[in-house]
């Protein structure tokens, strides 16, 4: 079987008839030196220096400052002496790690103080809060756990890839992205077919930046006897009156029956959690194989993750900050004509289509001294691809208007700009 490396995407090697394991890492190899070899290769780039809006990349003696927007450190509390602080506290109260699983033996105090702090965050009982190792297992084991084979996940198509892994044993409908008229005719053939009906979305999407139709999609999938699921790791710390997400404004976050998200952007460490109500949360802690099977938050991350927690309301003008990026940097981008789409987060995408020509603004943007992500299919749709950034509230005024002016130069070779 012959690939056509110029057209071809991550995808394509996954499961190539007749080549056996060894094959196909074998093909993917010469894909991959057939990227790297047209300066196509944006992924896993060595990062020297921690979380910024400035990172050094690069290994073997070749590295490079660059003005990043690949994390999603949004509010720049991996760097914030406080949360340093606790998190080293936590460390030498309780060392480096659990060295067991929380149902026997790897259940501290500190994981305690988290799920107090996170629940309370959300307004909730420490009874109502699970949490895991990371945000992606936070929803895979999640759903693992509560969808079985007489049950149905009704999805939106645009959900993070951990949703799609949490629902292979269950039955799966997608409608597309947002759309309340499609999710209600789902929903209403699928009323009195399945034994629990659960609609999945996120707060706000991770590719577009977008925020989900929260208060519809809550009328509707109680309308039809169902529950609904949000992930808004996007969304908490930023969106909201005070950071509470995309839940907080239209009053949902008492009634949602399950809530996901991670400590790993926002909140600037690692781990995920689940907020759902207190005897649906007994059942995940022991019914969860990555709650059985598998250590969980380390002291020094979760000491770290409270702190964190407590900067939203204690310092809310990292938050006013960020927000003044986002907005200086979107209207730069837009004046420009180039297509940000719906956007209305951190997450400011510059969408343009032809994956190979995303390829190339990667590239360009590199040069320039800026480090953004090329997204391409299967992340989003063959002809959907995009430059993803990520915008912080460590961002300064010259990073945005340096990035602005190498986009400027882009288009004018490219003609990456809307028609």
């Amino acid at each position: 079987m012959n690939i056509n490396f110029s057209t071809a995407t991550f995808k394509d090697f996954e499961n190539i008839p007749g080549f056996d394991m060894m094959e196909r890492a074998d093909i993917y190899s010469e894909f991959l030196n057939y990227m790297k070899s047209n300066g196509r290769h944006h992924y896993r780039l060595q990062n020297n220096t921690g979380c910024s809006s400035i990172m050094n990349v690069g290994s073997e003696n070749v590295t490079k400052e660059f003005i990043s927007f690949v994390t999603s450190d949004y509010l720049g509390f991996t760097q914030h002496p406080k949360v340093k602080q606790a998190a080293m506290e936590g460390i030498e109260k309780f060392g480096t790690g659990t060295a067991a699983t929380p149902l026997i033996g790897g259940y501290y105090s500190y994981h305690n103080d988290l799920e107090n702090t996170i629940s309370s965050f959300f307004g909730r009982t420490r009874d109502e809060a699970v949490i895991f190792t990371t945000g992606y297992t936070a929803n895979s084991a999640t759903l693992q756990i509560l969808l079985q084979k007489e049950d149905i996940a009704i999805l939106d198509m645009a959900v993070h890839a951990s949703v799609h892994e949490g629902c292979i044993l269950t039955n799966r409908k997608t409608f597309p992205h947002n759309n309340l008229d499609a999710l209600e005719q789902i929903l209403k053939t699928s009323e009195n077919q399945y034994r629990t009906k659960l609609v999945v979305i996120d707060g706000v999407y991770s590719q577009d930046g977008d925020v989900a139709p929260v208060e519809e999609m809550y009328k509707l999938v109680k309308k039809y006897n169902a529950y609904l699921m949000v992930d808004d790791v996007h969304g908490v710390g930023i969106v909201g009156k005070t950071g509470r997400g995309t839940l907080e404004d239209p009053g949902l976050l008492d009634k949602i029956d399950i809530i996901t998200g991670t400590f790993s952007k926002t909140f600037g460490n690692l781990g995920g959690y689940v907020i759902t109500n207190a005897r649906l949360a007994e059942f995940i802690r022991f019914q969860s194989r990555q709650q059985i099977f598998s250590a969980t938050t380390p002291p020094g991350s979760a000491t770290g993750i409270v702190k964190a927690i407590e900067l939203i309301d204690e310092e809310p003008q990292w938050r006013a900050k960020l927000w003044e990026n986002i907005n200086y940097f979107k209207k730069g981008l837009d004046d420009m004509g180039l297509d940000t789409g719906t956007t209305c987060s951190a997450v400011i995408p510059v969408k343009i289509g032809d994956p190979h020509i995303t390829g190339d603004v990667g590239k360009m943007l590199l040069e320039r001294g800026i480090y953004a992500n090329p997204i391409i299919y299967p992340a989003v749709a063959r002809k959907n691809a995009r430059i993803r950034m990520s915008v912080t509230a460590t961002h300064e005024r010259e990073h945005l208007d340096k990035t602005l002016n190498a986009f400027e130069d882009i288009n004018k070779k490219l003609h990456i700009a809307k028609k």
